[in-house]
């Protein structure tokens, strides 16, 4: 090789590199703006679970009184929620399914909770019970129930 080509090698050679401050450098700003925006990310998605959730309390309800009107009564705690879907053995007048799918789980992957007579004496109650799946609580793991949501 001349020496016009040994100097052009020994350019390239350093532009198509990359140096390991730079390496680090990079990975240093995708770090911090993990930690600025990772948080506010997660937060939001809390927001949607609890949004979800409430949704699908508020849809339940649509479909209990409907079942109400056909039947004359809400379902029994026994039947539970699974009465919007499969026809109880001793329900007559049942003019369902009342939902179109089978009952979902609640946005944390839980099962809802039913409940007739519920906090008014006349009204079932569906709870969910928020993030930590315990009854009470405050911010993401507070209970969410169709009585608040009325």
């Amino acid at each position: 090789m001349n020496p016009t080509q040994v100097t052009k090698r020994r350019r390239l050679t350093r532009q198509a590199g990359v140096t390991l401050i730079e390496m680090l450098v990079v990975v240093t700003i995708i770090a911090l703006f993990a930690a600025v925006v990772g948080p506010r990310l997660f937060k939001a998605a809390d927001g949607a679970k609890v949004t979800a959730a409430r949704t699908q309390i508020n849809s339940f309800n649509q479909a209990l009184l409907l079942y109400k009107n056909s039947t004359g009564n809400f379902p029994s705690n026994d039947q539970g929620l699974k009465a919007l879907r499969t026809k109880p053995s001793d329900v007559p007048n049942w003019d369902g399914p009342y939902l179109q799918a089978d009952v979902p789980l609640d946005p944390w992957g839980r099962e809802f909770l039913y409940k007739f007579p519920g906090a008014l004496p006349d009204e079932p109650d569906i709870i969910s019970l928020g993030a930590d799946g315990q009854p009470g609580g405050t911010g993401i793991n507070q209970d969410i129930s169709s009585s608040s949501t009325r």
